[in-house]
C-alpha cells in the first residue's frame, strides 16, 4: 500500500500504525503518531488501521536544548 510517512512517499505491507513502527525499527519509546494530524494513543496502535494514501506523522523525542 502507498501512504505518506512525514511529507515522503512510502510503499509498506502494514496495515496497522504497530506494524508500520515495527516495519520501519522505531524505539519502543519516546515516538508518538498520528494519521490526518490526529495523535494516535500508543495503545490504540494495534488497532489504528492503515489507508491507501493516508498520511502519517512520525515525532521521534530528542533530549537538547
Amino acid at each position: 500500500m502507498n501512504i505518506n510517512v512525514n511529507g515522503e512517499q512510502h510503499v509498506t505491507s502494514a496495515t496497522t500504525i504497530a506494524e508500520l513502527a515495527t516495519e520501519m525499527n522505531l524505539p519502543d519509546k519516546g515516538v508518538a503518531m498520528a494519521i490526518g494530524m490526529q495523535m494516535i494513543q500508543r495503545q490504540e496502535w494495534t488497532t489504528t488501521p492503515l489507508t491507501e494514501g493516508c498520511s502519517v506523522l512520525i515525532i521521534k523525542a530528542a533530549c537538547g536544548g
